[in-house]
């Protein structure tokens, strides 16, 4: 790529994806044979089979253990500094590497002294230097996984109650000293094995080995072609197939930016085929990318994390996420239409795309495994161990097909791409666990609630604006795991008694904002991302995707001023409110591109198109506002402003369309 002004937000981008160091040879073997440990480890604690008692005896000690299992590989595979990736592993991370696997192993084996004993308190001289030496590791591997940001936050918030009590009043709090604090962080359950470690050991998992094996055997290929086969001819139809495979794989992987680069090298040269942009292509993946890691059934860690903190059945988070995505790739979905229909962008020609019968004929089984994952989630509620069970349907179906059957090979990259997942992740939620920590420890996780509601003047408007601009910084420096972890804790208790909002609502509506940061510039690492496999200027790619999205900005206000949005009332409600807002969005898409369906272009000329447009947008802002509460207007006000401002935009792009085609050609944009 030749563009220079834009090239810092690509190489952030590409520093995030391939900062990990290839193995030499002779160790090549350790990531494939930690994950077959964890797995044996998982499903002995997981379905109570007692052969491995003295690692999953405890919960604590499955704790430790994953740890223990996980973490060295941080200092083997990941480079002191990103110019460290392609050079040999130094001596130091292989010191590193064993004295992490010592240390942890030290809490493994002392698991039944620390839960009995009250180490957590209370430990002797050996615990305690222990815990020191674990407690910095654990920060050196967030910076080495999850970049600077988190290290520097996770530092500050663990070392925050040696000096709580001389902190400014809101933040003041009981201090602590360095023993007690390291003690707490290590051997108590309300930090590093809290409750983000805790829904990683107990749920993800399962979910990430689902993803690893769907993706290796297979899948994503299967569910692109799908969309080609199924979208390819339409009008737009690669962009609209960049939603289907995206928003399936993204679910799938948990990931933004790896489900740009998977799915992303095959949409995006797709779309620039039949015309559109490069900007537009990049953008429209990113946004494809970022709704998949938002819809249910597998929306990624956090939201295993969320269950976990809202002390619910994860289905009850998937059965909430449902509304929403519709909501969010619907609105991506009339964006693409009313682009192609305005710039008349035609499909691919059928003779191009796969045959649906012969793609279904070869994975059908990837449907079969889809469904049978969901009615264990939902139905069966049996969260825990139904990605197991379709992880191994998967496998055995996998081996009876001709077309993707796996060998040795492919097994050991499955194997060593879960670690690697495994490894980032547990890497970050140990950190994170201690900015958790560090909150429960000096009881400012019980006051600061009241601060920001004090902060706020109890206006919940104003506490909602804060909690979106919050989470949205917090997004840009830290991952959306850690940044939702952080505002669970911090800032969801003062939405929820201070604006007595429904928990579930807040909970998601901090995960939405915390994702904007993916396609929102001056970071968007997503839209980066897709820039650089479209050929794109990053910066126009990031205005594209957050033009695109842009119904993202709106969707979480809507669900937290009606949780019916949320499956949270009584099913005549649910469906009123539904339908209102795919109408109110659908406008509200149509007016971001200027074309509205059945209607066609929204005006010519830039100022009556600007007026056209404006009109149909804030009729499709009230349609999907839902009245009644903090919102001073009634339904019925609503719906009669959404309908006086969309009439006249209607009847002045008809007639504006008609002495178009009559011949009288007012200036256009």
């Amino acid at each position: 790529m030749t563009h220079t002004s834009d090239n810092d937000g690509t190489q952030q981008a590409k520093e995030k994806i391939r900062q990990m160091r290839t193995l030499p040879l002779p160790l090549r073997w350790i990531p494939g044979a930690v994950t077959v440990i964890l797995l044996l480890m998982t499903l002995d604690y997981l379905f109570n089979f007692g052969y491995l008692t003295f690692v999953t005896g405890l919960e604590t000690q499955f704790y430790y253990a994953v740890v223990a299992l996980l973490l060295p590989l941080i200092y083997l595979l990941w480079p002191l500094t990103p110019a460290g990736q392609h050079r040999p592993i130094p001596w130091y991370d292989y010191l590193l590497s064993a004295a992490t696997l010592v240390v942890s192993g030290y809490f493994v084996i002392n698991a039944d002294s620390i839960l009995e004993r009250g180490w957590a308190f209370a430990a002797p001289d050996t615990a305690l230097w222990v815990s020191y030496a674990w407690w910095i590791l654990i920060i050196e591997a967030a910076r080495r996984a999850g970049g600077w940001p988190i290290a520097v936050i996770v530092t500050l918030f663990s070392l925050y109650p040696l000096a709580a009590d001389v902190m400014p009043g809101p933040i003041q709090a009981f201090p602590s000293s360095l023993s007690e604090t390291a003690m707490y962080h290590t051997m108590s359950t309300e930090s590093i094995m809290g409750i983000p470690l805790q829904a990683f050991a107990g749920l993800v998992i399962g979910f990430l080995v689902f993803g690893v094996v769907l993706q290796k055997s297979g899948g994503g290929k299967f569910f692109i072609n799908l969309a080609f086969a199924l979208l390819g001819h339409v009008r737009g139809g690669p962009a609209k197939v960049s939603i289907f495979s995206s928003g399936l794989m993204g679910s799938m992987s948990g990931s933004v930016i790896s489900n740009v680069l998977t799915t992303g090298v095959l949409s995006i040269p797709a779309m620039r085929r039949i015309g559109m942009s490069r900007s537009f292509a990049g953008g429209v993946e990113a946004c494809a990318s970022t709704g998949g890691v938002l819809m249910p059934p597998v929306m990624g860690a956090t939201a295993f994390v969320m269950a976990m903190f809202l002390d619910v059945p994860y289905s009850a988070v998937v059965l909430a996420a449902i509304i929403p995505s519709i909501l969010y790739f619907l609105g991506l979905f009339i964006q693409i239409d009313a682009y192609a229909a305005r710039n008349d962008i035609k499909g691919l020609p059928t003779v191009e795309l796969p045959s649906l019968w012969q793609t279904l004929k070869e994975g059908w089984y990837f449907i079969f495994v889809f469904a049978l994952l969901v009615w264990m989630l939902l139905v069966m509620q049996r969260e825990a161990v139904a990605p197991f069970y379709a992880t191994a349907l998967l496998l055995v179906l996998n081996q009876l097909s001709r077309h993707n059957r796996w060998g040795w090979k492919e097994l050991g990259e499955a194997l060593s791409g879960a670690a690697k997942l495994f490894a980032e992740l547990i890497a970050i939620l140990a950190g994170v666990g201690m900015l958790v920590g560090a909150l429960s420890m000096t009881g400012l996780s019980g006051t600061i609630a009241n601060d920001f509601i004090h902060l706020a003047g109890g206006s919940v408007p104003l506490l909602l604006l804060m909690g979106a601009l919050t989470s949205f910084v917090l997004g840009i420096g830290m991952t959306v795991t850690a940044a939702y972890i952080f505002l669970a804790v911090a800032l969801a208790p003062a939405l929820i008694q201070g604006g007595g909002l429904d928990p579930m609502a807040v909970h998601l509506f901090i995960l939405y904002w915390g994702m904007l940061s993916f396609i929102t510039p001056p970071v968007a690492l997503g839209a980066f991302a897709a820039a650089t496999v479209a050929g794109a200027r990053p910066m126009s790619t990031g205005l594209q995707a957050m033009r695109l999205g842009s119904v993202i900005y709106f969707i979480p206000f809507l669900f937290v001023l009606n949780p019916a949005l949320i499956m949270q009332g009584e099913p005549l409600q649910i469906v009123l409110v539904f339908v209102q807002a795919l109408a109110g969005i659908v406008l509200f898409a149509s007016a971001m591109q200027g074309y509205l369906i059945g209607v066609g272009r929204l005006g010519h000329g830039a100022i009556q198109e600007t007026a056209i447009r404006a009109l149909v947008l804030i009729s499709g802002l009230t349609l999907a506002l839902p009245g009644g509460g903090m919102v001073p207007l009634s339904q019925v006000e609503l719906l009669g402003i959404s309908l006086a401002a969309l009439v006249p935009a209607v009847l002045l792009a008809r007639w504006s369309g008609r002495h178009r085609r009559d011949g009288s050609h007012e200036p256009s944009l």
